[in-house]
C-alpha cells in the first residue's frame, strides 16, 4: 500500500486523496485543524476522527520531521536554524523580529543551480528539491519554537536557499497550506516569493489564487552586467523579465518588488542608479536596496556614502526604494552560510 506524507497536500488535495481512499471529504478539515492549529503528530490522537478512521488513515499517512542540528542566535534577535532533513541533506531557515510581527525566511531546494557569482548559496549546487512537506516544516519547527514564548509566525519569505521557481509545482503548494485558514493561517499579503528571472513561471504566478507578493532578484539593471554576475539572464534577459513583469502586474495590479544588492565598485555608481530608473520607469514597484553580507572576499559591501547617494537619485527620479535593515549580521548572515560551513566541517 502507497503511504503518503500528511504535510505534502493542501486542504482541497487532501479531500480529493481522502475521497479516493473511501473517506468522506471533512475528515481534511478535521486532520488540518488538528496537525496545525492543535500540533498533533499522529493521527492515532485525533479524536475528531472516528476510531475506525484513526486506524485506518493511520496505515496510510506518515508524518516526516526536521532535526535542529544547530541553532545561532544574533544580537539584534535574528535565529537562524540549520535543519537536517530525512536522508541528512542539510538546509537553512532564519527567524527575523520586526515590529511588525515575526517573519521566516524559507529554502526551497538543497543546494542551488543558478549560479550567481555573489551568493553563498550556489558554491554548493543543487541536489534536490524540497518536497512541499519540507517547506511547509521550517514554518512549523520555527513555530513549534516560537509557541514556547507565546509567539507566533505572521509573515513568510520565500527566499532562503535555492530558486523557488525552479521547485514551482511544491513552492505553490506550501503557499496553500501555509495559508490555509485551518493551517497556519499565514495572510496570502503576508507572504514573498522571490525569483532571480524565470520568466515562464512569472507568467504562471500571475494565475496563482492567492495574493501572494513578488520580488525580483534583480542587483543589475544592464544586460552586461546581470549577464556576468547571473547565469539565468543568458536565458531570460533584462527584455523579457521586464515584459513577463508586465504581464504579471497587468493580471494581478500587483506591485512588485525589485532587490538589489548593492556591490562595491561594482553595481552602485550614480550611472548604475540611473540605468535602473530607466529600466524601472513607469513600473508599478519599488527597490529594496540590499546591504551586502560578504563571504568569499571576491566581493565587498558598498559604503554607506555611496549607498545613500544611490538611494536619493532613486528617490529623486520618482522611484520608491527602500534599505533594507539588516538581519544576523553576526550570525552567518548569508543565505548559505550555516549549511556550507557545517558540510565543510563533515568532510
Amino acid at each position: 500500500m502507497d503511504k503518503y506524507c500528511i504535510y505534502d497536500y493542501s486542504k482541497a488535495h487532501l479531500e480529493d486523496l481522502l475521497a479516493l481512499l473511501g473517506e468522506k471529504k471533512f475528515r481534511a478539515t478535521q486532520i488540518y485543524e488538528a496537525i496545525y492549529k492543535e500540533n498533533k503528530t499522529n493521527l492515532n490522537d485525533i479524536t475528531t476522527l472516528s476510531k475506525a478512521s484513526r486506524e485506518y488513515l493511520s496505515d496510510i499517512f506518515y508524518f516526516n520531521n526536521l532535526n535542529i542540528k544547530d541553532i545561532k542566535k544574533s544580537s539584534d534577535g535574528t535565529i537562524k536554524f540549520l535543519f537536517e532533513l530525512e536522508d541528512k541533506n542539510l538546509i537553512e531557515t532564519v527567524l527575523m523580529v520586526h515590529d511588525y510581527g515575526y517573519s521566516v525566511c524559507v529554502t526551497t531546494e538543497v543546494g542551488c543551480n543558478m549560479g550567481c557569482k555573489f551568493c553563498a548559496s550556489g558554491e554548493l549546487k543543487k541536489i534536490r528539491n524540497l518536497s512541499t512537506s519540507e517547506i511547509v516544516l521550517q514554518v512549523l519547527e520555527v513555530n513549534r519554537y516560537l509557541v514556547k514564548e507565546n509567539k507566533k509566525v505572521s509573515h513568510v519569505v520565500v527566499m532562503g536557499i535555492g530558486e523557488p521557481f525552479d521547485n514551482y509545482d511544491n513552492v505553490m503548494e506550501a503557499l496553500l497550506i501555509l495559508n490555509d485558514n485551518k493551517g497556519l493561517e499565514i495572510g496570502s499579503r503576508h507572504i514573498t516569493v522571490s525569483t532571480c528571472g524565470l520568466v515562464p513561471k512569472i507568467m504562471d504566478f500571475s494565475d496563482f489564487p492567492l495574493q501572494v507578493n513578488l520580488a525580483i532578484s534583480l542587483h543589475f539593471a544592464t544586460d552586461e552586467k546581470r549577464t556576468k554576475y547571473m547565469p539565468i539572464n543568458k536565458k531570460y534577459n533584462l527584455e523579457e523579465l521586464i515584459e513577463a513583469i508586465k504581464y504579471y502586474y497587468n493580471k494581478t495590479n500587483r506591485r512588485v518588488t525589485f532587490e538589489y544588492i548593492l556591490l562595491d565598485n561594482i553595481n552602485d555608481s550614480t550611472s548604475d542608479a540611473y540605468d535602473l530608473i530607466k529600466l524601472l520607469k513607469g513600473l508599478n514597484c519599488y527597490v529594496n536596496l540590499i546591504p551586502y553580507n560578504e563571504t568569499n572576499g571576491i566581493f565587498k559591501r558598498t559604503k554607506e556614502e555611496r549607498r545613500d547617494a544611490f538611494f536619493d537619485i532613486l528617490l529623486k527620479n520618482g522611484i520608491q526604494a527602500v534599505v533594507r535593515r539588516e538581519f544576523g549580521h553576526d550570525i552567518d548572515a548569508a543565505c548559505g552560510q550555516l549549511r556550507a560551513k557545517a558540510i565543510k566541517k563533515m568532510e
